[in-house]
């Protein structure tokens, strides 16, 4: 069956976000690409949108464009480098082979190779003397049809793979660092409609081969602290599960960098639906600031049902600020034993999924993060499938849940 390739549609300003924005001039300035083949390659509309987004979100300077173009080969260095590397490892691959097939000669056959010196006249005849497909198929036993077949069918499916690299490209505008299972999942469906035959440990091998696998990030910066003379509350959340949206809260402050300084990201999320319910961007971690999200998480409540708001022993949730608002709206604190930071891991697991998935590139100002980090918890809340949800999104679980709890309480 053949597959003919589909023509990539234009898109128009507002089907990127600031995160794919800034994903492109990242790839840019590596040398990746350059901005006019960015455009090409991602259907951008417009002649000069990727250079707008140079000058406004890059670190180099693109007033003189000119100074940029490409040389007449149309590679950057980058390019070059890994076309010549792929052709060092396919060279390094045919000596392999060729080696391993005299080693089988002499073993087998006793030819000995190796060992045989021939001279200078008889390798210039050899090397001179051209030898046929027929006769190195007739060798091999195999006949020539084969050969045509199979360089038809890795035509084929190069044609196919290439589309399967669209597709991919495609998803990750919003989802830049999504893992390739969860990929599979949500393009199954695509993959079959066009005739696309690849299964999951296909596509991991053809990203393998593409560099487009998801490589692991980490990190560590503390945020917390724990000691303090504030009274702590008992962990409420151990040894049980949330059995219900809006059962328990979960909480937990992250730091974020930009060109200009450091911020820091306060969460508060569901623990069973695992959705972003407030979250607040500041300058420091103060308790006035940390509260901010629970008071945005509290206005986005579904349901009126007893809540449990867990964090871990920080200071800013033993204020007496963060404990009046929770007292206010009748909500029971609950923290964690000591400093096991495994008490509240469900709100890390949270804060390691932003920010290893979605907040990836650095932004130049805290004006351009918060815009960067509403997308991102939109896009999260919304489009990320979770393997604990059966790889359904947040917010349909949480949304689906709370209806048939509030149904139930009619009842």
């Amino acid at each position: 069956m053949k597959h003919s390739e589909q023509p990539r549609k234009k898109r128009t300003q507002r089907d990127y976000n600031l995160g794919f924005k800034l994903a492109i001039v990242a790839q840019v300035e590596k040398g990746e690409l350059t901005y006019k083949q960015a455009q090409k390659a991602y259907g951008i509309q417009g002649r000069s949108t990727v250079l707008v987004w140079l000058r406004k979100h890059g670190t180099l300077d693109w007033s003189k464009p000119i100074q940029h173009q490409m040389p007449k080969s149309k590679e950057t260095p980058a390019q070059k480098i890994k076309r010549l590397e792929r052709e060092l490892s396919d060279e390094k691959l045919k000596n392999e082979i060729l080696n391993t097939m005299i080693d089988i000669s002499d073993k087998q056959y006793g030819t000995g190779i190796r060992k045989k010196f021939l001279p200078k006249s008889i390798r210039c005849i050899q090397q001179q003397r051209p030898i046929s497909l027929s006769r190195c198929c007739r060798l091999f036993g195999i006949s020539r049809q084969a050969i045509y077949q199979s360089q038809k069918r890795s035509l084929a499916r190069n044609k196919q793979l290439s589309q399967v690299k669209h597709l991919v490209q495609q998803t990750r505008m919003d989802m830049p660092r999504l893992g390739t299972r969860k990929l599979y999942f949500l393009l199954k469906q695509e993959f079959d409609r066009q005739g696309i035959k690849i299964g999951r440990d296909a596509l991991f091998d053809y990203l393998r081969s593409e560099s487009l696998l998801i490589q692991p990030k980490k990190n560590y910066t503390k945020t917390t602290n724990s000691k303090h003379w504030l009274r702590k509350h008992p962990n409420l959340m151990k040894d049980t599960s949330p059995s219900r949206p809006e059962e328990f809260f979960v909480s937990d402050i992250t730091y974020i960098k930009s060109r200009e300084r450091t911020h820091y990201l306060s969460l508060v999320s569901d623990a069973y639906s695992r959705k972003i319910m407030g979250y607040h961007l500041s300058d420091d971690i103060s308790a006035e600031n940390v509260v901010q999200a629970f008071k945005m998480a509290n206005r986005n409540r579904k349901t009126t049902k007893n809540l449990i708001h867990h964090s871990d022993r920080g200071l800013q949730y033993c204020s007496a600020i963060y404990q009046t608002e929770l007292k206010k709206h009748k909500i029971i604190p609950s923290m964690t034993d000591g400093y096991d930071c495994y008490q509240n891991a469900l709100a890390e697991r949270i804060n390691g999924i932003l920010k290893g998935e979605f907040l990836i590139n650095i932004c130049n100002n805290g004006t351009e993060l918060k815009k960067l980090i509403e997308q991102s918890i939109e896009t999260y809340n919304n489009k990320r499938p979770h393997w604990s949800l059966n790889l359904k999104t947040p917010n349909f679980v949480h949304n689906k849940k709370s209806c048939e709890a509030s149904f139930t309480g009619l009842n």
